[in-house]
């Protein structure tokens, strides 16, 4: 608690940024997802207040993700209405709380860190992309629609050259403006005292969009029409405000796909908030451990409460956790702080919000894809060899021209094959040496673990070995070895026999010839399983 008092003077500049990263993609997920806009305000929400309490991230922040927009579209279609889906969202936080009593937040660690860092890579460059239209003021798709295939028919390139053939002159004007003073700000002024550190550039670049746009609004040139504002939705009183929550179907509760839709849900927003957790905790410059457990058990409570009140499924956002650390959020509040803003804004001043010029948002998000995906990542990435790189760079290329899910997929698969091929590789150690009393002297080396997966190699170097040879086959190094390879040892010192190769097995129990038996006497070594 006292860190939290102590560090809001970081936390509440950290939730603004946030606050007006995560409008827009609220909105945007939701039109994506054929939901009602007000639920991605509402998880977006839930996802601060709620997640942010319960949760044991210091800097992740959750809400509404790109990620389940597909899956959300397709269920509501599939369930016959948006009711009968809620109740599918309330299930899947139900399963995910039984993930995190179950343990099974130890997955995200299984991920290797070439994946994680394509992943964040991948999401800067994507966000980028997507923001180039709406710089411009071309706002055909919506935002928080990440993936390459766009729900208006084209893909992420066609969608910048759309908009560069309808360019808005007012739209890029103030986008171009709020770009130079982000730009400004964090290399100039937020060095030049403690003011422009506690008023961040993106406030100040929201705040001259909303000038510019009262001070053009009658001029057809220059000014912003509406559809190139945030759009959130106005209620006319309370109580058509409080007309926009739904309720689950709970009489629904015996229908077997809306039990299969809410364990899809579980399982994709679980995985997408393990990643992210991994992710997170990468880029916080403090090394914070989030526990993933916990994460788990308190994103299903989230989701259940979001279905109780007509919110879509939440899980924790790369987006929103990347522009928290870069606006340097410290504790859980900035999470907590930006939802409760989302809360009074859609409240008391919705009409104000859709003031806000969506290029101006595109500038800001133009600057955490930059700080995701800098080009020097890459250099770094390749100057750590192909097992690295090549994991890394085809997780980036899955993620842009595919979407997420699939992009990580994609890169743990090769990270996967890589790691066996070097296994394959990297089994033994072999030795020729000269002739030795008439016979060739080869030494192999055994690699610290030595599985099945090194069968292919091992049996092709001693199929290779000439006749009246010696072979030494060193043991000491290694702690596994295989009963698929102590087989084929067996088999071979049958023909070792036929082609006159003597066989010396150096362990840490000493030095035996030509043994019997390979599966007794590597049985007394430990070595096999």
């Amino acid at each position: 608690m006292r860190d939290q008092i102590q560090y809001l003077k970081n936390d509440i500049p950290a939730s603004l940024v946030v606050f007006f990263v995560a409008i827009p993609l609220c909105l945007g997920i939701a039109l994506a997802s054929g939901a009602p806009l007000f639920s991605g305000l509402i998880a977006g929400i839930v996802g601060g207040i709620v997640v942010g309490i319960l949760s044991g991230s210091k800097i992740g922040v959750s809400g509404p993700a790109a990620g389940l927009a597909a899956i959300v579209l397709s269920a509501i279609a599939s369930l016959g209405s948006w009711e009968n889906f809620l109740l599918a969202v309330v299930l899947g936080g139900v399963i995910q709380i039984v993930f995190g009593l179950l343990k099974a937040g130890v997955i995200g660690y299984y991920f290797p860190s070439s994946v994680i860092k394509g992943m964040l890579t991948g999401i800067g460059i994507i966000i980028i992309l997507k923001q180039i239209p709406h710089f411009f003021g071309y706002d055909s798709d919506p935002e928080g629609d990440f993936a390459f295939s766009q729900v208006d028919g084209g893909n992420t390139f066609s969608g910048i050259l759309e908009a560069l053939s309808n360019i808005s002159i007012g739209s890029t004007i103030i986008g171009l403006i709020a770009l130079a003073i982000l730009i400004l700000w964090s290399t100039v002024l937020s060095k030049k005292g403690k003011f422009f550190q506690l008023v961040q550039g993106p406030l100040v670049a929201v705040v001259v969009g909303i000038v510019y746009y009262f001070l053009t609004a009658s001029n057809s040139k220059f000014g912003i029409s509406a559809e190139h504002l945030v759009s959130v939705p106005v209620p006319k009183d309370f109580d058509s405000f409080l007309g926009q929550f739904s309720f689950p179907n709970f009489k629904a509760i015996t229908n077997p796909e809306i039990w299969v839709i809410g364990f899809t849900i579980a399982l994709v927003a679980s995985l997408e908030t393990l990643l992210c957790v991994e992710a997170t905790d990468k880029l916080d410059p403090h090394k914070n451990v989030t526990p993933t457990n916990r994460e788990l058990l308190a994103q299903g409570t989230g989701n259940i409460i979001s279905g109780m009140i007509g919110g879509l499924p939440i899980t924790q956002v790369i987006v929103r956790s990347s522009a928290n650390i870069q606006s340097g959020g410290r504790t859980k509040m900035s999470a907590i702080i930006h939802g409760f803003l989302l809360l009074i804004s859609v409240v008391m001043i919705p009409t104000l919000l859709n003031k806000i010029p969506l290029s101006v948002l595109a500038a800001i998000l133009f600057i955490v894809g930059y700080k995701l995906a800098k080009p020097s990542l890459f250099k770094k990435m390749y100057d750590l060899g192909m097992i690295h790189f090549v994991p890394f760079i085809v997780t980036v290329l899955g993620i842009v021209f595919i979407d997420l899910l699939y992009g990580i997929g994609l890169g743990l698969l090769v990270g996967i094959v890589v790691i066996l091929i070097k296994s394959y590789q990297n089994s033994h150690f072999l030795n020729i040496e000269d002739k030795s009393n008439g016979k060739h002297k080869i030494k192999m080396t055994l690699a610290e673990e030595v599985t099945f997966f090194n069968k292919g190699p091992i049996l092709k170097e001693l199929d290779s070995l000439p006749r009246d040879s010696y072979l030494e086959l060193d043991v000491r190094k290694t702690r596994y070895l295989d009963h698929d390879v102590v087989e084929i040892l067996e088999d071979f010192a049958v023909k070792a026999k036929d082609r006159n190769i003597d066989i010396k097995i150096v362990s840490d129990s000493g030095i035996v010839e030509n043994p019997p038996s390979y599966k007794e006497f590597f049985k007394l070594t430990t070595i096999t399983a």
